[in-house]
């Protein structure tokens, strides 16, 4: 596809779910992947069948120095990168009232923690090359208040600010990096597996089994947000089943 043939792009979150078909989809049009994930069988499974466009390394977005080597490989393998797809993330979802202070904090490691240190680690390449692009996985959560999902939620929120501001500061500093918050609803993974059995559990779960849509769709509106002319810029997607409120 035109703007993403020979692409190198990292994707975090990838041995999974909307990570796995995004890498699956980008190096099917031409682009050429560096994996990572904490699952490393997964990670080499999806390498060996993509082939020679696709590397990995075993990786935890809450590590710094785990993320800056993931920009390592990318350049020792593909001589360059030209995205980042930040898209590691966990649902552990209860009531503030609960107290599941070991879950928030797991939530504000990955999900908040876990895209900065990945924006930290393209950052420096980024702007000394003039041109990137950064897309993340925020959440409709992200949107909107999520009564039993308040950190979730939160989290998301602050995706959603941070991702904005950034994009308002590399404009000014004339660094051409461009940014996308995608923001999936109901889409059928594996992160309601964290989840803690509950009626509210059984609910949402009969939700997305209704109406949940399948990850490629989200990978495809990466797709659709790399493959864009350098001087377009796509700051925000929602996608989401035509049925979800």
């Amino acid at each position: 596809m035109k703007n993403v043939d020979n692409k190198v792009v990292i994707i975090t979150g990838a041995s999974s779910g909307i990570g796995e078909e995004t890498a699956r989809m980008l190096a099917a049009n031409g682009a050429k992947v560096v994996l990572s994930a904490r699952r490393e069988d997964r990670l080499q499974k999806l390498a060996s069948e993509i082939g020679e466009n696709a590397v990995y390394l075993k990786s935890d977005v809450v590590s710094l120095e785990d993320m800056q080597a993931l920009v390592t490989l990318a350049k020792e393998k593909f001589g360059k990168m030209d995205a980042v797809f930040a898209n590691a993330g966990i649902m552990p979802a209860g009531n503030m009232s609960q107290l599941k202070v070991n879950d928030w904090n797991a939530m504000i490691d990955i999900n908040i923690r876990g895209v900065l240190n990945t924006m930290a680690a393209v950052l420096p390449e980024f702007t000394a090359q003039k041109y990137g692009h950064i897309i993340v996985t925020s959440s409709r959560a992200g949107l909107m208040s999520v009564p039993g999902n308040a950190v979730y939620c939160g989290t998301k929120h602050f995706v959603k600010a941070m991702v904005d501001s950034f994009r308002s500061e590399s404009i000014q500093e004339g660094t051409n990096i461009r940014t996308t918050v995608i923001y999936p609803g109901a889409i059928k993974t594996e992160l309601l597996n964290s989840v803690a059995e509950s009626e509210a559990k059984n609910m949402v779960s009969q939700f997305y089994e209704n109406v949940g849509l399948t990850p490629d769709v989200i990978a495809n509106a990466v797709l659709y947000a790399v493959s864009q002319p350098d001087n377009v810029a796509v700051p925000e997607l929602v996608v989401c089943p035509a049925m979800e409120g």
